[in-house]
């Protein structure tokens, strides 16, 4: 189980994750906190869906989001970055993202998801494209977001 991985490196390491949901709803820090033992290394899960409160709460400017949209690499850096200002966390992690079956365009379709991780060593983002219902890509997007973390923690993401 990756969460359980993560678990154990983070707190070999000493060090806390914070996480920034969007499209996912709060299913990542679910399943980092269904975890016995995670308050060692889980600081705090925000669930930012609204624009007003990835502004608020995590201190992504208004332009960006304007100019961008919510659904962007630039947006999943801010509320990468802005969680890591907001926190004492090691690592933030961020998804913002087009679940569905609703919302999509021609340059943005249904299952459009960023995710971004900011850490000392700098901040990362990646794009994807997932297929499937609503739960579906909610699933997946928790999956690769929790690889990314796994990935940075075993010095494949630099």
């Amino acid at each position: 189980m990756i969460e359980a991985r993560i678990g154990r490196i983070l707190r070999e390491r000493r060090m806390k994750i914070a996480v920034a949901e969007s499209c996912t709803g709060g299913y990542i820090s679910n399943r980092i906190t269904n975890i016995q033992g995670a308050s060692d290394y889980f600081d705090m899960g925000f669930v930012t869906y609204s624009n007003d409160s990835k502004e608020l709460y995590l201190f992504v400017p208004k332009e960006v989001i304007a100019e961008k949209g919510a659904v962007s690499s630039e947006v999943a850096r801010a509320m990468a970055e802005g969680l890591r200002e907001a926190t004492d966390a090691d690592i933030a992690l961020s998804v913002t993202g087009i679940a569905g079956p609703g919302g999509g365009s021609p340059d943005k379709p249904v299952g459009t998801v960023f995710i971004g991780l900011s850490s000392k060593d700098g901040t990362f983002v990646s794009r994807f494209l997932f297929r499937g219902d609503r739960i579906s890509i909610k699933e997946q997007t928790s999956e690769e977001a929790l690889k990314m973390v796994l990935d940075y923690l075993e010095g494949r993401l630099r």
